[in-house]
C-alpha cells in the first residue's frame, strides 16, 4: 500500500520526534517490528531524539522505551505526567479535585466506567472485567481496587472512561466537554476509551513540554499519532504526520499520511518524512 501523501521537502530540519504508542509506533498485536527497531537506529545516528507521548500511564510505556533504548523524557497521561526515561516524575498536571469528581459521576451517570491514574497508580472499582483485563496486559500493570473514589481525587492525572458502546462515545465525549468547560481536556484515544486530563494536559502542551526539556523548538519537531487526542500536537509540531490507520479528522490536521500500522507505516514515515535524505 502506497502511502497517501507523497515525500516533499521540509521548512525545518527535524531535531526530535514526538511520537504516539498505540495505533502508531506498535502494531496491532502491540509489537515492535524490526523496520520500527531500524528507524529508531537511523534517528539516533542522524542525531535525531527520540520521545514517546501516550494516553498510557508511563509505567505502561516503559517496555517499549526500554526496547528503543530512548534516552529522552516522555509523556504519559496525555501529557498529564512527564517523565524521565527511568520514570522518575519531573512534570505533572492534575484535575481539580471537584472536576474529577464532576466528571466520574458523569460518565457512571452516562454508563461509562471511570477508571483515575493518579501518579503511576491505576484505580479501578472493579478489577475483574474484561476491559481491566485486557489493559492489565496491554501496560503491564495491575490495578488497585477501590470501592469508590471518595477521597481519591486529588492529584488525579487522568480519568479514563471505559464504554462497552463504542458507538455513543463521541457523544459523551462532546457533552462532558460542554458541561466542564475549560476545566478539562476530553478527547477520545480509542473507540472505546475517554481521556480527561487536565485542560493544559494535552499533546500539544507535552511536545511543546519535551521539547523544552531538550532546548529544541516545537518548529524542529516532528509529532505522529492516528487518534482525536494526537490532533493537538499535530496542530503545534513543525511536521505533522498521521498514521494511515488515523481517523479522518486526524489526517486532515496532518502535513503527511503514511501508511497503516499494518504496514510499517511509523517505519516509513521516519525515513521519508523527518530523516535527512541524500
Amino acid at each position: 500500500m502506497m502511502p497517501m501523501t507523497p515525500p516533499v521537502s521540509r521548512p525545518h530540519a527535524v531535531r526530535l520526534v514526538v511520537s504516539d504508542i498505540d495505533g502508531t509506533l506498535i502494531t496491532p498485536a502491540r509489537e515492535l517490528t524490526p523496520a520500527a527497531h531500524k528507524a529508531a537506529a537511523d534517528l539516533r545516528a542522524a542525531g535525531i531524539r527520540l520521545s514517546l507521548i501516550s494516553s498510557r500511564a508511563p509505567r505502561g510505556m516503559m517496555q517499549f522505551v526500554r526496547a528503543l533504548d530512548i534516552r529522552e523524557p516522555i509523556a504519559g497521561l496525555n501529557g498529564g505526567l512527564i517523565c524521565a526515561p527511568d520514570g522518575t516524575i519531573r512534570e505533572r498536571l492534575s484535575l481539580e479535585p471537584v472536576v474529577a469528581q464532576r466528571a466520574v459521576e458523569f460518565l457512571i451517570d452516562h454508563g461509562v466506567e471511570p477508571w483515575l491514574f493518579i501518579g503511576h497508580d491505576w484505580l479501578v472499582r472493579r478489577d475483574d472485567t474484561p476491559q481491566v483485563a485486557h489493559e492489565r496486559e496491554v501496560v503491564q500493570t495491575t490495578p488497585v481496587r477501590v470501592d469508590d473514589f471518595a477521597g481519591h481525587y486529588v492529584n488525579v492525572g487522568k480519568i479514563m472512561g471505559v464504554s462497552t458502546n463504542p458507538e455513543t462515545l463521541p457523544g459523551v465525549e462532546r457533552d462532558l466537554a460542554n458541561m466542564l468547560g475549560g476545566k478539562a481536556s476530553v478527547h477520545q484515544s480509542s473507540p472505546i476509551y475517554l481521556d480527561i486530563t487536565h485542560p493544559q494536559a494535552n499533546k500539544g502542551y507535552a511536545a511543546k513540554e519535551l521539547g523544552k526539556l531538550l532546548d529544541i523548538d516545537i518548529r524542529d519537531t516532528a509529532c505522529i499519532g492516528d487518534m482525536n487526542n494526537d490532533i493537538p500536537m499535530l496542530k503545534e509540531a513543525g511536521v505533522s504526520i498521521a498514521m494511515g490507520n488515523a481517523l479522518d479528522n486526524v489526517k486532515a490536521h496532518a502535513r503527511f499520511v503514511t501508511r497503516p500500522n499494518t504496514d510499517d507505516g511509523w517505519a516509513y514515515a521516519m525515513e521519508n518524512f523527518v530523516l535527512p535524505r541524500p
